[in-house]
């Protein structure tokens, strides 16, 4: 049973870019939330002041943007919860660590980097599981002051107690038990006064009513901490979904090192925000039927947790390239051809001067041909300029000692039709042939090298009715005196 109006979170570290497997978390947070009437709230956990990336936190904000997911609460749309950048709450997460130290749940712990490296080498030695052994747990607090007085560098840890199951009822996975003897004295406060991101996570998820909290597999195996200090504060415990990892095709953890991860490097490429979401949105969840291709409003109506599945899910990029297609073609006219302006204008052709039913004549003769709006301007840049060279396999292989005289029959047939049609262009190349008792490709595939420099394309009558007659002529002729057989 869901609670009403349910609040979730996406709380990523701002170190660089949005990986994929963020995006996913961020969305199945965002589907969840708008499914059952509740809210999705953004929170900037940057407390590991060792990775931070300046510019990051903005970055992450407008990725999230372009891909639909607004968030309801968050950095800049406060509801009564924030502040929601972790580095702006130091003051509570002291006062509640604390009152963990006041309870005895919680102890200062001053051991030196040296000795924690010897210990963790001992335990290595011994084959013992590596944890903290609770040495300064049973400093007195005369000691404790003094050092204190001192200034001597301490974090505070958290005192697991032994022999105690921990219970995770996972809406994904079921039931899940850790014994609190593979649980470390977790760090909650480091020297450097900033919390470690399980007491942050656990704090702010309270104060925030967090109801649920939907993440990464890799989060599991901290669950029993968090478990622990919800208990020790006597908080209520929020429900525990916890996402499948994303995997390489050949099943490994996906990383860098295979291909891109960044949700901007996908963004940069010219994958459509629709087909990137969509494709993600399946990495691990289906609604139970053959269905693939969504819209965000469609996935918010359809998702639901306990659809999500338990193993890895295999990024498949042949898969995102065909669900790139799919939404390509479902594009209006208008938004297609908003989509090529700007791809025009960060391109070199900024200064084409088409007209827009020039561009969307040009779209609907390659629209069926691309996966991306940029693969225009690339295979079809002879759309906007002349060809600069043509390719030479066409040339050995279509274009013979006749061809520069049936082009130039063709286009002195065609000089003579006042704005000619398309079905101009081919009428006129059938009675040359014919004319000339050659077969309609003795035609075609030299004039379609002279117009565009290259042997494939779109219809070759498509072609010529864009270019127009006079464009279409003059081609012919620059072509008959560079092409050489």
């Amino acid at each position: 049973m869901i609670s009403e109006n349910p609040r979730v979170r996406f709380a990523p570290s701002p170190t660089g870019y949005l990986h994929v497997g963020g995006l996913r978390t961020a969305l199945y947070n965002y589907l969840f939330a708008k499914k059952n009437n509740g809210a999705f709230i953004l929170r900037i956990e940057d407390t590991d002041r060792t990775r931070l990336v300046e510019g990051a936190v903005e970055n992450l904000i407008t990725t999230l943007k372009w891909a639909g997911l607004d968030y309801d609460e968050g950095p800049g749309k406060d509801g009564g919860f924030g502040p929601y950048v972790q580095s702006e709450r130091l003051d509570i997460y002291k006062k509640y660590t604390d009152e963990l130290v006041r309870q005895k749940k919680a102890y200062y712990c001053f051991c030196t980097s040296d000795r924690l490296k010897q210990l963790r080498d001992e335990q290595q030695k011994t084959s013992v599981q590596s944890k903290y052994d609770k040495h300064c747990l049973h400093i007195n607090e005369t000691e404790i002051s003094e050092k204190l007085k001192n200034n001597e560098p301490y974090v505070i840890r958290l005192n697991v107690q032994p022999d105690e199951m921990i219970r995770i009822d996972d809406i994904i996975r079921g039931e899940v038990i850790f014994n609190s003897n593979v649980v470390d004295d977790q760090i909650l406060l480091k020297s450097d006064g900033y919390p470690t991101y399980h007491l942050a996570n656990v704090v702010d998820d309270h104060l925030m009513k967090i109801t649920h909290v939907i993440r990464g597999e890799e989060w599991l195996s901290s669950t029993p901490k968090h478990i622990l200090l919800y208990k020790y504060f006597g908080w209520e415990i929020p429900k525990f979904a916890h996402l499948p990892l994303l995997l390489n095709p050949d099943k490994s953890k996906l990383s860098k090192r295979q291909g891109d991860v960044a949700v901007e490097d996908y963004r940069a490429k010219g994958y459509l925000k629709e087909a990137l979401v969509n494709f993600v949105a399946l990495l691990g969840w289906s609604a139970g039927d053959d269905r693939e291709f969504y819209y965000l409003d469609e996935l918010c109506e359809s998702f639901s947790l306990e659809r999500v599945n338990k193993a890895g899910a295999v990024f498949n990029i042949e898969k995102l390239q065909s669900m790139n297609f799919a939404h390509l073609q479902k594009k209006s006219d208008e938004e297609f051809l908003k989509l090529l302006k700007e791809e025009l204008a960060v391109s070199s052709f900024n200064n084409h001067s088409l007209n827009d039913e020039k561009l969307l004549l040009i779209i609907h003769s390659m629209k069926e041909r691309i996966n991306f709006v940029k693969e225009i301007i690339l295979n079809g840049s002879y759309f906007l300029t002349r060809p600069q060279s043509y390719d030479l396999e066409a040339i050995k292989k279509h274009w013979t000692h006749e061809s520069a005289q049936l082009l130039q029959k063709f286009a002195k047939t065609i000089h003579d039709i006042e704005n000619p049609l398309k079905e101009d262009y081919e009428n006129v190349l059938h009675k040359v042939a014919e004319e000339a008792g050659v077969k309609n490709a003795a035609i075609i595939h030299p004039l379609r090298l002279a117009v565009s420099g290259v042997s494939g394309g779109p219809g070759l009558f498509d072609i010529l009715f864009i270019l127009g007659k006079e464009e279409t002529i003059d081609r012919i002729n620059i072509a008959k005196e560079l092409v050489k057989v």
